[in-house]
């Protein structure tokens, strides 16, 4: 079963899952946030050789991908008011990371 071009893009052949629309843009920029200084630590701490940092760094951009829809349940199978709720909640646990 082919997937709907919507849902993807690529880069340098590589498949990567889009964001998810339904996501309000405050939340998805706040969450992009949130993944970009998690990018910018796991860089710093695999300079530095912090295993703890680097662990840390990775398990916020978990979140962060996470609360976009770029993973964990396909987010066009799923109810637009639940993966709103998931991205609310991934931007507070991030918050309270802070």
């Amino acid at each position: 079963m082919s997937e709907p071009d919507d849902h993807f893009f690529v880069v340098d052949g590589r498949r990567w899952r889009r964001t998810d629309p339904a996501i309000p843009e405050a939340t998805a920029a706040a969450l992009r946030s949130h993944l970009g200084r998690g990018r910018n630590a796991v860089k710093q701490a695999k300079r530095s050789g912090d295993d703890e940092a680097l662990a840390a760094a990775r398990h916020r951009n978990g979140i962060a991908k996470h609360g976009l829809g770029e993973r964990g349940p396909e987010w066009w199978d799923r109810p637009e008011a639940d993966r709103v709720a998931d991205a609310d909640c991934a931007l507070q646990d991030l918050d309270a990371l802070d």
